[in-house]
């Protein structure tokens, strides 16, 4: 049965517009709460419906073939010098215009894919069997994913550190299969996604920082793989473990 306390904060909390605090009390009660884990995975599963719903359809392609005829349709010659400068003018505009857009897209492209990673994280968190191999032990993780994914990785030691592995499973991506590893520190759990660069479309190569949800992000690329490292610890923990791994890398 869900909490009626928590109820009415799971849909603020899935939209990361919930207090730090507040996201990190019902982090914890997910992890032991199951009818609340549930309906948070049912509310997950329908905002990812809604999102490929909204991105189902798009402009259509002939409507740039359509512009693109008009200005180069042949004009008299006597209106040539007065026309010139405003078809420039349009062109420029068209163009910065075009460059916008695109950029636009890409930045909208990367937050979906953040957003899906943050559904995948918290849909693992809330599954009453988060990982299918369990063992703390990188040498019994890393032979288990031998055949299940078409690359490989190297997980670090993590001896003398605050992080603990909890074990592994395989996630998809746009249809593409890679791992996810799960690492805790302290009461908090962190998701470490794996997979092949190439099956990502209009990600940036570059190291980035950023956020999803309530969640904070680190992603990098090496050797054509990319990384994602999300969860509600600190930006600090989420700093070490990623330095941990590009090391083992």
């Amino acid at each position: 049965m869900v909490c009626d306390n928590w109820t009415e904060k799971l849909d603020i909390y899935l939209d990361g517009e919930l207090p730090a605090a507040e996201a990190r009390a019902l982090s914890e009660h997910l992890r032991g709460c199951p009818g609340c884990a549930a309906e948070s995975l049912s509310r997950v599963q329908q905002k990812r419906a809604l999102q490929a719903a909204g991105h189902r359809f798009t402009p259509d392609p002939a409507f740039r073939a359509r512009i693109e005829k008009s200005l180069a349709a042949r004009r008299p010659a006597r209106w040539s010098r007065l026309w010139f400068p405003a078809l420039a003018g349009a062109l420029a505009l068209l163009i910065v215009g075009a460059v916008f857009l695109n950029l636009n897209r890409e930045r909208r492209n990367e937050q979906r894919l953040l957003s899906e990673l943050a559904d995948l994280h918290v849909a693992t968190l809330a599954s009453s069997n988060p990982v299918d191999v369990v063992s703390t032990d990188r040498h019994t993780v890393k032979p288990w994913f031998q055949g299940k994914i078409p690359f490989t990785f190297n997980l670090p030691e993590l001896q003398d550190t605050p992080f603990t592995l909890v074990g592994g499973r395989v996630s998809y991506l746009n249809q593409s299969p890679g791992a996810e590893l799960i690492f805790r520190v302290r009461q908090h759990e962190i998701s470490v996604f794996i997979f092949q660069e190439r099956a990502l479309e209009n990600v940036s190569r570059d190291e980035t920082a950023q956020s999803a949800l309530s969640f904070n992000v680190r992603s990098w690329s090496h050797d054509g793989l990319r990384y994602f490292v999300i969860g509600d610890a600190s930006s600090q923990d989420l700093d070490k473990v990623s330095e941990l791994i590009k090391a083992a890398g």
